[in-house]
Parts: structure tokens; sequence; C-alpha cells
């Protein structure tokens, strides 16, 4: 018997229909970064606090400043910090229950999307809507970096964005160890970088702080709904950054009485908690650009929203001009490999489980590393970067149909209404293939929205457009489900399992099976009992790895008739 990492392979697996090669090599591979798959206690051996601070590390880019610079210019401070404000706080409403069942139950965002309100196909259109924002957030840093290169060496844009690219790759290969190590190591750097030079200014320049209170950018100066919900559309656009910082705490510790106040801690802080630092972020954004408007050239327009510009300027005041040019090119750095590895990390894992659940194979997540990146590139050449309010404008209506869906099965259906099942499935066998609950609200909310956006319902709705968004997909997710009678969630409500998935402080059972079909052992909550028999009629089981990779059904038991009556006693055999 031969041990590997967390799996351990057995030499008689039986000949079947999955290619055993194929699924071992995507159990072995997935064992760094579990692509498509619960990620087990064997390997969640970090602290709550050192996966909370992992995971804040991730949030050090640069786009927040853009993002706050270019609203502040649009709409001047005031409108803006309100839209900022108010993003925040409906990000952070959406982020708790989506955030809460990533930590508590140790799942990405796909593998909740499939039991809330999707189904196991069905959440694939959800993952290629986070699979996109990947590659636009690591274009928009790939950017930023490229014009650091340029400011500093006179390096061609297009270079520039070719380094920034594939700089991420060694770091993005080796997966949440390696990320774990650079987050750790590079944040007190960052923040250095980035907070003493500001703070520097408001000591000693105290005017710039009355212009940055009563700027009024090339708006008129009054403050208006429009203004503040157009400022907070563009904001609500990082909202799947969520996703990524689910990535992180996913590897969550077991909560028990002893580590609970940490636990809660890091999760608040790292999970719906990381768009408070965001949004101070945008709001220095706002203030950097008001800076280089007064102080430095004041026809720069949106070039102020540059963060090139705006580290430059501001380290000019405490040093001289070449070495300013050196640490704002050294924070850009530092803060485009933070975030671009977790980019390109996440995007990674979304392709790759996208591609395995539809093609029946894992080719490896190297692969999809790379077109990740082959992607982002793209938009970097495309000058993505020019339109970043426009751009981002857009997707924030599909991106918030999206979330507030999933937030709104997890808080309303599944604890008020209490007609999706209350505990996570993600299994093949368990869930049906499609759902109408998610599809109908995401599909609504975002034509309708879009529909705004476009200024085919009228110009007085157009700046509303992310809140139809918002709006449609909360009152859509409760009423199809309702509709349906949750007839689409279950498959089954039994996995055939005897012993619970649950300890007994509702985490999920660390108990060990063998998977009959590829060899390894996996924890309890991955497996289900097998629809082929053992050579003595015994049951075996199989690891839900195994029955994504299976396209011939050979291992998945038949369904169950299944139904809201059913739910309350599943709920009570398994805690």
């Amino acid at each position: 018997m031969t041990h590997t990492r967390n799996a351990v392979v057995t030499p008689d697996s039986e000949i079947c229909p999955v290619s055993t090669d194929n699924a071992r090599a995507a159990a072995e591979d997935s064992l760094e970064d579990y692509a498509f798959r619960y990620v087990p206690r064997t390997f969640r051996r970090w602290s709550a606090a050192s996966v909370g601070a992992t995971a804040l590390g991730s949030i050090a880019f640069l786009a927040d400043f853009s993002i706050g610079a270019s609203i502040g210019i649009d709409h001047g401070t005031a409108n803006a910090v309100l839209g900022i404000v108010f993003a925040s706080v409906i990000i952070v409403i959406v982020g708790v229950p989506v955030a809460y069942y990533a930590a508590r139950y140790n799942l990405d965002l796909d593998l909740i999307a499939r039991g809330s309100g999707f189904g196991y196909y069905g959440s694939i259109i959800t993952t290629v809507i986070f699979a996109g924002f990947t590659c636009i957030f690591f274009a928009l840093e790939g950017a930023i970096m490229a014009q650091g290169l340029q400011v500093a060496t006179g390096m061609p844009l297009w270079l520039g964005y070719l380094i920034s690219t594939v700089v991420v790759i060694p770091i993005v290969i080796y997966g949440m160890r390696a990320l774990e190590r650079l987050q750790f190591w590079t944040t007190p750097l960052w923040l250095a970088l980035a907070l003493l030079p500001l703070l520097w200014i408001l000591v000693s320049d105290p005017e710039v702080v009355r212009a940055f209170t009563s700027f009024t950018g090339d708006s008129d100066g009054s403050i208006s709904i429009g203004a503040v919900v157009s400022s907070a559309a563009v904001c609500f656009a990082l909202t799947p950054q969520l996703a990524e910082q689910i990535d992180y705490i996913r590897a969550m510790p077991p909560r028990t009485p002893a580590n609970a106040r940490s636990w809660w801690t890091s999760f608040a802080f790292a999970g719906p908690g990381w768009v408070v630092f965001s949004g101070t972020k945008q709001v220095i954004g706002v203030f950097l650009a008001v800076y280089l408007l007064v102080r430095v050239e004041p026809a720069l327009g949106h070039q102020a929203a540059e963060p090139v510009k705006q580290f430059v300027e501001m380290y000019r005041t405490l040093v001289p001009d070449w070495l300013a040019i050196v640490l704002a090119l050294v924070l850009i750095v530092v803060a485009q490999v933070k975030i671009n590895v977790t980019n390109a990390y996440s995007g990674s894992l979304a392709w790759s489980n996208v591609f395995t659940r539809m093609a029946k194979h894992y080719p490896g997540r190297t692969i999809f590393v790379l077109f990740n990146l082959v992607i982002a590139y793209a938009l970097m050449m495309l000058d993505i970067f020019a339109l970043i309010s426009f751009v981002l404008s857009l997707y924030a209506n599909v991106v918030m149909a999206w979330l507030v869906t999933i937030a709104t099965d997890i808080a309303v259906n599944k604890w008020v209404l209490r007609i999706s099942p209350r505990f996570p499935e993600f299994r093949r066998g368990m869930l049906h293939d499609w759902n109408p609950v998610g599809l109908v609200s995401v599909g609504l909310a975002s034509v309708l929205s879009l529909l705004a956006f476009a200024g085919l319902l009228g110009a007085a709705v157009k700046p509303f457009s992310v809140l139809i968004a918002i709006g449609v997909a909360f009152v859509a997710t409760p009423v199809t489900a309702v509709a349906t009678r949750g007839r689409y969630y279950l498959r089954r409500r039994s996995d055939g399992i005897d012993s619970p998935r649950f300890d007994e402080h509702g985490n999920p059972s660390g108990e060990r099976l063998r998977c009959h079909v590829t060899g390894y052992t996996f924890e309890r909550p991955d497996m289900l009992a097998s629809a082929e028999r053992g050579p003595h009629g015994e049951v075996q089981y199989v690891s839900s790895l195994a029955l994504t990779l299976d396209d011939s059904d050979h291992y998945v038991l038949p369904p169950e008739v299944t139904g809201p009556q059913h739910w309350a006693a599943a709920r009570k055999r398994e805690t």
C-alpha cells in the first residue's frame, strides 16, 4: 500500500467504465487545489488565523484605487463615497451566507451553487461567469503593472503585458501552499509601501484633505441618487472577489468550542469583511486622484485614475524622483503578483471544473492556468483598462444577478422557507442536472438589468440597472422555488451510507472510506454508495471525483422521489 499525500492508493482497483488512470491523475493533481472537490480535513492543517491572513493578502489589488478614482472624477467625492458605502453594505449582506457555507462546509462557490438552486450541470453557468471575472481583473492588474514598467524603464506596453502575465505561472502551478507563503511574506511590504506616504500627505498637506471633501469632479456638485447608484454599479463588479476569498477560506479548520472566537474573527474579516478593506482603498483612490488634480496637473482628467501616476507623485513628496519611481514600481509589482496569482489560480480552478464535468476528462490544471492567462493577455492587448468604468458597470449586472441568487437561496429558501435542502449538496447522483430556481432567477435578472443598462427601458431607469438585477434575483429565487415546490433540488435524499456526514460539532466528518473505482480513500462528505455491489454483494463506495469522470452512469444510484416533506427527516438524520 502506497501513501500519496491525503489519499491512499491500493493495487486492487477494479476494471471499470471510468478510466482509472485518468481518475487517479485527477485525484493526485487536485490534492493540492481540490478544483472540483470538497476540501478534506487532512489538507486543512492551517489555523483559522493563518487562513484569514492569507485570504486578506489577496485583496492587495490596485484596481480598487482606479475604480475609486474613476467614479470620483465622474461624480465627485460625495457621490462616489456614498456609492462605495452603499455597494459595500450590499456586498457584505450577499457575502455572509455564501462565505459561511464555504468556510463551514469547505466548499468553493461552484460546489455551493450546485445545491443552491442551479443543479449539478447548471452551476457551470455561474462558474463561467466567475472565470470571466478572473480574466477581466487579471487584465486590469496586468495593465497597471505594464504601465509601471513603462514609466520606470520605457518598456513598451505589449511587452509589459506579456511579463505581467508569465511572471505568475511558477507560483500558480504549485497551488494553495505556494500562495499561502507568497501572501504571508509580501503583505507587510505592501502595507508599508502603500500606507506610509499616504499618512505623510494627510498630516503634512491639510489643504488636499479639504479639496478632497469638496471635490465635485465632472458633476454639478449636488448629491444625486442616480450618481450614487452609478458609482455603486462600478463597485458591484468587484463582488466576485468573494469567490476568490472563498477559494482560501474553504480551507478553514473545523469549528470547535476551542477555536470558535478565532474561527469567527477570521471568517468575518477574510470572508464578507474583505469589502471593508476594498471600499477603504476605493475611497483612498478618490483622494489620490484629487491630490493629482490639485497638486500636480489639473488637466490630467481620467489619467489621474492610473495607480502608477498616483503613487509616483505620492512618493515624490518624500524622496527624489528616481527613488519615487523605483518605490512605485516595487509596490505595483508586489500588488500585481499578489492578486494575479490568485486570479490565475482561481480562474484555473473554475475552467478545469467546467471542462471536467462537460468532457468527463481531466487533462490537468496547468492547461487551464495557461488558458486563463491567454484570455487575460488578449484583454490587455485590447486596452480593457481604458474602458474600466464601462466594462465593470456592464459586468456588474450579471454578477449581482448570479451572487444574489445564490445568497437568497441559502438565506431564504434554505433557512426561512425550508424549500431548499439546508445542508449543501454537490455530489453527482444526489442532485438533478438542472434546477430552474437558479437558472430562471439569473436569466430573468440579467436580461432585465442589461436591457435597462442599454437604455431600452428608458433613460430614467438606466442608472438603476444593477438595482434591477439585485431586486429581480432576490424576488425570483424564492418565487421559482415555491412555484416548482422544490422538486428540482435533490435527486436523492439518501447517499446510501449509514455513517453521518457531520461530527458532533456540525463539521463535515473526517471518516475515511475507500473508493472502489480509483482505489483512493476519501473523506465521508466526498463519498456515496456505489450502484455497483461488491463481489459478495456488499456495499461499495464511490467518490464524487470518480462520478465526475464517469460518463456511463454505471455507479450512480437510481433516483428517489424527493420533496420538501422529506427534508426535515433527512436533516434530523444527518445531524
